[in-house]
């Protein structure tokens, strides 16, 4: 049996998120295993959010509300008060997938793993599970993961990605592809990268990106150039929007939820 049993830092960002946030809550407190640090950053929620944060607060390790300079600003808050050797973003609206999801990946977990990563469940707003992102988006997980893995995009879902603490830098502010570049950077820093072959996390649909598509699509093209180098990027994004336009043909008659 596996004796390494590192704290896990599980950070919740939100902000005027009170329908989103018990849901979060309760995903990571109900959690069988026990060594977990929680730490939830609201931006100064106006609508009832810290009512409920504060109805759980004798449970959260540490919380704080105050305003902010957007969402990566919020998470980077987060990253520098977490203590735990693995850092994991939960936001408002995401959950862990299971009561004994933390346990199992430990088990997964060497005490030499710099990174672990798995799959995450997409959900709609009434929490219907919808499949895998992998099977239904272009982005497939990888078995093994690198930092070229993400070459193509974001192959591997942020709700699902545990780096070591002290391999993780600080996010990349006014920038809606920061996650693209925290995980590359992570990715960079590491030796050891475990598939831990689960389901880390429910994802609901949506979220900054989403909203602000064509933005996002400018800033991931630009982060992936300076990793990648302009000629491969330009190329990888050819395969890129040649993918999307198959997967959506194939997807045409699908039913929608």
């Amino acid at each position: 049996m596996n004796s390494f049993t590192p704290k896990i830092s599980i950070i919740t960002v939100v902000y005027n998120g009170k329908d989103l946030i018990e849901g979060t809550i309760n995903s990571v407190l109900n959690q069988t295993y026990q060594n977990i640090e929680y730490t939830i950053i609201d931006g100064g929620s106006k609508d009832g959010t810290l009512e409920i944060i504060k109805k759980y607060e004798s449970k959260i390790s540490k919380w704080k509300s105050e305003p902010d300079n957007g969402l990566y600003d919020a998470m980077n808050k987060g990253l520098k008060i977490a203590t735990g050797e693995f850092v994991w973003f939960m936001n408002a609206g995401d959950w862990i997938f299971e009561k004994d999801t933390i346990e199992k990946m430990v088990r997964k977990c060497e005490k030499e793993t710099d990174v672990l990563f798995g799959e995450v469940m997409l959900v709609n707003d009434n929490r219907k599970h919808l499949g895998t992102r992998s099977e239904n988006t272009t982005q497939k997980l990888p078995k093994k993961l690198n930092w070229k893995s993400l070459k193509k995009g974001m192959v591997v879902c942020h709700q699902a990605f545990l780096p070591r603490r002290n391999l993780a830098p600080l996010y990349i502010e006014n920038n809606l592809a920061a996650d693209i570049h925290w995980v590359i950077e992570c990715l960079k820093n590491a030796k050891l990268v475990t598939n831990t072959q689960l389901i880390l996390a429910q994802y609901l649909q949506g979220g900054l990106s989403k909203k602000r598509h064509q933005q996002s699509l400018w800033d991931r093209y630009d982060i992936l150039k300076a990793q990648y180098g302009w000629l491969a990027n330009l190329w990888n994004h050819i395969l890129i929007f040649s993918r999307a336009g198959i997967h959506k043909i194939k997807r045409i008659g699908k039913p929608t939820y």
